[in-house]
């Protein structure tokens, strides 16, 4: 799929999606990239949520889930491994970026293993103000 001369479209995710959506990621979860999504928390985060269509096929998603004017986290951010390099992981970063501007959102997280990627898209370890975000795990892992 590299190399390809079609065009990717990032569009806002629609309930007609939601299914495929829930397909899509599945390889992701079984992989460990992605923690598990039931359809009903797909559901609820559809109206935050983006996917990058090529050929008429999901090849990205990302959701923005807003937990306050303060603070969202960018959640479910996938892009098929083919599909790789053509730059709809940013795209769908920039979407939800985007849309937490719009909101007034002050503070946009995201938590994954991917460093370099989110580096490059502008988000850092630390915010100017030199807070972090610390984490405690209350449960084994998945």
């Amino acid at each position: 799929m590299q190399g390809t001369h079609s065009k990717t479209r990032v569009v806002k995710a629609t309930a007609a999606d939601l299914l495929e959506m829930s397909d899509f990621i599945k390889p992701f979860v079984r992989s460990g990239d992605l923690l598990p999504r039931t359809f009903d928390e797909l559901e609820d985060l559809l109206e935050t949520s983006y996917i990058a269509r090529l050929d008429g096929r999901i090849v990205g998603c990302a959701a923005l889930e807003i937990y306050s004017k303060k603070l969202c986290e960018i959640r479910s951010l996938a892009v098929d491994p083919r599909a790789r390099g053509l730059g709809i992981g940013k795209q769908l970063v920039a979407a939800c970026v985007e849309l937490a501007r719009r909101e007034g959102i002050y503070e946009i997280m995201a938590i994954s293993v991917a460093e370099e990627f989110f580096k490059s898209c502008g988000f850092d370890f630390t915010l100017p103000s030199l807070k972090k975000a610390f984490f405690l795990q209350t449960r084994e892992s998945m």
